[in-house]
Formats: C-alpha cells, sequence, structure tokens
C-alpha cells in the first residue's frame, strides 16, 4: 500500500478514533478542528477555579471502549480512569418523592417492587430481555455497515430482529412489563439522550435499561475532557497530526474525485477526506452543490434531535440534595416530548438534568464548593433570545430551590446559558441541535445517512448523523465501520 494522506475534519471521539485506527495501519493523518481542544462536543470550559465538560456527561457501555482501544493492544485505564457512580442518579419526583437508580441490582428490584406489586419479577424480566437484545444488536446490527436496504432486511437480522421489536415503540413495549408510571420513565428517559421519544422510539432502545442497570453509569476521573485528552494521546502515538484553530472552509473535488481541504491557511492536498463535522453543514457549505448527496430540502424533512438550553454555574458552597447525576421528571412529561418533536416550543413545565460532578471529581470545582450543569431539552429550530434564556433559568432556579430546600442562586459565583445560538456558532450544528439526527425508525441503520458520500470519490462521515448514531459509544463505533470501509478500498492499491 502506498501511503495515502487523510484529512478528518473534525476532533470529536468520532474523528479522533478513526484517525488512531487509520494511521495503525500506516495511513498519513492529520486532524483538522475549528476549536482550540479535543472533543468536539466534549470541550471543557474552564472559569474561577470551575472545570465545565460543556456537552457529553454520561460514561456509558464501557465494554465499547474496551474493545475499540483492545484494537491497539491497549485498555482504557492505560489513558484514563473511571469510577462507577453510586448511586448511579438519583431521580425527582418532586421535593417529597425523591428516588435512587443503584448499581446493586438487588436495590433496584425492592424500589420497582415498592411502586409496582410483582414489579421485582417483571424488572427482572424486563433486564433480562434488555440484555439478549443488547447482545443480538451488537452481534449482528450495530457494528454492521449498511450499503443496501437488503443489507438491513436479511433473512438472518429479520429472524434476529422480530426479537428486537423494531416495529414498537419502546413506551408500548415497556407497558408490557412495567405499570407504573413513574417507573416506566425511569426506564424510559434515556431517549431524550437518543434524540427521540419512547413513543416513536423502536423497542430495540430497551436495551439501554442493560447498559443503565447491568453495565453500569461510571465517571472519567477529570471529566470528559480528560476522556478526549486520552483519546488524543492515543491517536498520537499512532502518528496522527492535530492541528487545531484549523476551520475547513471548502472540500476541494475534482472531476468527483476528493482532492483535500481548503482552509483559512491555505489548501491541503489528501487521497481521502473523512468529516466528523455536523453532517448537513458539511453537505450544504463544504461542497457545490452538484456534489451534496443531501441538499438542503433533505435536512428539512427529517427528524432532528432536540438541542438544549445548558446551564454552566459555579456555586459556592455544598448542595447536599443532589448526587452526581440527577432527573427531574416532569408531571408533564408527555407534553413536554410534544413540544421537542410534534409541535416545536419551548415547554412550559420541562423536564431536566442536573450533573453535579464534584460530588465525584474534586478537580472540577474549589474545594467545597459544587459544579453544575444543568440541561433542559428543547426543540431545534426555536429563536433562541437572551430574554428566553433568562426566564427558563430563573423557572429552573426557582423550581431546584425548592426541591433542595436550598438556596442556590444567590451562591452563584459563575454563570453561562448556552443553547441553539452556540450551538450553531461553536459546532455549526444544524437548527442548533445538541445531537443531529434523531432516532426513528426511518431514521435507522440504512435509513440514516450514509458513511460514504454517493457523489465524490473517497469523501466519507463519521459521527452522530451516520450509523448506529448518537453517543460517545455510537460514534467511535461509527469510526470502526468506517475505518473498515476504508481498508477494503484501499489496501490493497
Amino acid at each position: 500500500m502506498t501511503e495515502k494522506k487523510i484529512i478528518i475534519i473534525g476532533a470529536g471521539f468520532g474523528g479522533m478514533s478513526l484517525a488512531a485506527l487509520l494511521a495503525s495501519n500506516g495511513y498519513h493523518v492529520t486532524i483538522l478542528e475549528k476549536n482550540d481542544q479535543p472533543g468536539g462536543r466534549a470541550i471543557v470550559w474552564k472559569e474561577k477555579g470551575f472545570v465545565f465538560d460543556m456537552g457529553p456527561s454520561w460514561y456509558l457501555m464501557p465494554d465499547v471502549f474496551e474493545k475499540f482501544f483492545a484494537e491497539f493492544g491497549k485498555k482504557p485505564d492505560d489513558y484514563y480512569k473511571l469510577v462507577r457512580l453510586n448511586p448511579a442518579y438519583r431521580v425527582f419526583f418532586n421535593k417529597e418523592e425523591i428516588v435512587e437508580v443503584s448499581p446493586d441490582l438487588e436495590q433496584n428490584l425492592q424500589l420497582f417492587e415498592r411502586y409496582q406489586k410483582g414489579g421485582r419479577e417483571q424488572l427482572k424480566k424486563y433486564l433480562a430481555a434488555a440484555e439478549y437484545q443488547y447482545q443480538i444488536a451488537m452481534n449482528e446490527f450495530i457494528y454492521k455497515e449498511y450499503h443496501h436496504l437488503w443489507d438491513f432486511f436479511s433473512l438472518r437480522l429479520l429472524l434476529k430482529g422480530s426479537k428486537l421489536h423494531i416495529f414498537t415503540s419502546l413506551d408500548e413495549y415497556a407497558k408490557r412489563f412495567i405499570t407504573d408510571s413513574k417507573m416506566r420513565k425511569i426506564l424510559e428517559y434515556t431517549m431524550v439522550f437518543l434524540g427521540g421519544t419512547p413513543f416513536d422510539t423502536p423497542a430495540l432502545y430497551s436495551l439501554m435499561s442493560h447498559v443503565d442497570f447491568n453495565l453500569g453509569v461510571w465517571y472519567p476521573d477529570g471529566g470528559f475532557g480528560a476522556l478526549a485528552k486520552g483519546f488524543e494521546r492515543l491517536a498520537s502515538e499512532q502518528g496522527v497530526t492535530f492541528e487545531y484553530n484549523s476551520e475547513v472552509e471548502k472540500i476541494n473535488v475534482k472531476n468527483k474525485q476528493v482532492t483535500g481541504v481548503k482552509t483559512s491557511k491555505g489548501n491541503m492536498a489528501a487521497d481521502v477526506v473523512i468529516a466528523n463535522a455536523d453532517y448537513p453543514y458539511v453537505e450544504t457549505h463544504l461542497l457545490d452543490k452538484q456534489y451534496q448527496t443531501y441538499p438542503e430540502e433533505y435536512w428539512n424533512k427529517k427528524a432532528i434531535a432536540p438541542s438544549a438550553l445548558l446551564m454552566y454555574l459555579g456555586v459556592k458552597g455544598k448542595i447536599k440534595a443532589f448526587a452526581h447525576h440527577n432527573l427531574y421528571f416532569s408531571p408533564q412529561w408527555e407534553d413536554h416530548f410534544n413540544t421537542i418533536f410534534h409541535n416545536p416550543r419551548w415547554p412550559e413545565d420541562p423536564s431536566y438534568y442536573v450533573s453535579c460532578p464534584s460530588k465525584t471529581d474534586p478537580t472540577v470545582a474549589p474545594t467545597e464548593d459544587e459544579n453544575l450543569f444543568i440541561l433542559i431539552p428543547v426543540a431545534a429550530g426555536l429563536r433562541d433570545t437572551q430574554e428566553t434564556r433568562e426566564k427558563y433559568f430563573t423557572k429552573v432556579m426557582d423550581h431546584l430551590e425548592t426541591l433542595t430546600g436550598e438556596n442556590i442562586k444567590d451562591r452563584l459565583v459563575v454563570k453561562r446559558l448556552f443553547a441553539h445560538q452556540d450551538f450553531a456558532q461553536q459546532y455549526h450544528a444544524y437548527k442548533g441541535t445538541a445531537l443531529g439526527l434523531a432516532h426513528t425508525l426511518g431514521q435507522t441503520a440504512v435509513f440514516r445517512s450514509t458513511h460514504k458520500s454517493k457523489k465524490v470519490k473517497g469523501l466519507y462521515y463519521t459521527g452522530h448523523y451516520t450509523h448506529p448514531g448518537i453517543g460517545v459509544p455510537m460514534v467511535i463505533i461509527s469510526s470502526q465501520i468506517v475505518a473498515s470501509e476504508i481498508r477494503n478500498a484501499y489496501d490493497h492499491r
């Protein structure tokens, strides 16, 4: 194999994992990143002694990370240290009703039994089915590339897929086991982070309960910024070159063959270009119209995953009521989902998530202070104004103080609000989405945006718009799939 030059646009986890895999196979790989640090949406913001993870905060599916590092004869703890969280997370239904999901399965079985007679056995059955679905999905579905429709509807996959309940909604499926609505929310909340609703997302994704309850919720010491640095180090060890503050302005194409990219610093030649940037932005802004596989009208018809109003808060003193991960489930659960996907608007009574990593990691806040990251899922494409942000900041602060019985707002020493406009500016995110393409049945596997351009030879894509989808583990798998495709295409030339 002659040494092929590969340029990867974006130093997210997808870009870094793919770069490491290709460089280890002898390719000359350069990553161009518009921002000044690795991680993509997992960049870090530091202010007054607080260290905020700006994006992902849940370390799930540790087996995916282990499988990835094993390709280099390594283990995750060669690059970062993990802590299993106990409790995994705390759930607030109201100020009097607070429950915890534990790493101890027995405690979780007891919790479900308290809310539903027979809930113990029903949860056991549900988790056994979720584990079975997880194993089928990982072995037959998730790591597979789909070039054609018939790849997805193969006899083998259909026989196994019938047990994945692809054509049943998660909520409909979960009701067969858990009739208590509050406990069912614990089985369904992860759909928000997959960019879907339990009412529209295939029951296949009940496998996330196996991830949640059995594989566990973990935390990388130092946060996701430390995780990004670990991936950067792995890639660098394989020979990958990183160029930060290098925004790609155009993908150069000649005779339907990619020839490189143009940046503010000039043109760079490449045999292969891989975009780990926002897929709609790359297609509609970096490629001429005739080379766009998916033009603007395509994206306008797609179900886009939520955006979010994020709050990065530094608080003087401790907040006793919080665990590391905290979830508030509003009584207006279904209506909130409706405002995200079916009738886009800012929600009246939102559910929200609070991360307090200073409960686990003393390096993310000054001694005796708390680091808070608050996330309200909202529809992509909404009008985002400072007035709206402040309104919801006040709403959530007032609600949190009622939930916890503690004064928080008057103790703030750091405050930053981040929403649609920031996602668009920082990451070129389509409609300000925080996540990408939603996980609906019509946007699963072969129905997601392709890894390989249909118009330009040598142009590939990885990341959360492609199969298998949203989340750090999924974009790592996406990159493993693309790495295999590129090896098959170029290794024997």
